[in-house]
């Protein structure tokens, strides 16, 4: 359903387990990163405007998400950490096309939103069924159903803006 094309390895919620705090401080930055880039494709694309209006109601609600995990971080006596590189995020950057149409611009950056989405919903799904903390699992439950609307938003209008692309294709590549 994600077009995905490798899953997370399972061993991965173990890695998780054993070090809550840096793997908060990891998601909370990722939180901050996904509310930017919301903000950055209004910026770079204001001629849309029901794409503004949803990249607003998207970067809102990122960032409201990065309060949420900073209060569990918090909550459990840890401190927000650094922002670190993320190598997986730096992989997929190198799916957008720089010298090519302003509409394959926008497609390229809404399929790269929806990939990263995606795979924020395979895993916090994860997390949700194997973590051994209740109120984490329930916590990436209710995540990882935002990540899923907004993973089905940044493909609908990769679709409805790139009727000159082949978004399928480029999903796929």
């Amino acid at each position: 359903m994600l077009g995905l094309r490798l899953p997370t390895d399972p061993r991965w919620v173990a890695l998780v387990e054993s070090n809550i705090s840096e793997i908060l401080t990891d998601h909370a930055w990722c939180e901050q990163k996904a509310a930017s880039n919301a903000i950055s494709i209004i910026a770079r694309f204001p001629e849309h405007l029901e794409l503004v209006e949803e990249m607003t109601r998207i970067a809102q609600e990122e960032i409201e998400h990065f309060g949420m995990v900073v209060e569990r971080i918090k909550a459990r006596g840890y401190a927000l950490g650094p922002e670190r590189k993320d190598d997986y995020v730096g992989e997929v950057l190198k799916f957008i096309r720089r010298k090519c149409s302003r509409e394959e611009q926008l497609v390229d950056r809404l399929l790269f939103a929806a990939m990263i989405e995606a795979r924020s919903c395979e895993r916090f799904k994860m997390l949700s069924e194997k973590i051994s903390d209740p109120e984490l699992a329930e916590f990436y439950r209710e995540l990882m159903v935002s990540e899923a609307g907004h993973y089905t938003t940044f493909i609908g209008f990769a679709r409805k803006y790139g009727t000159g692309v082949d978004v399928e294709s480029r999903w796929q590549a």
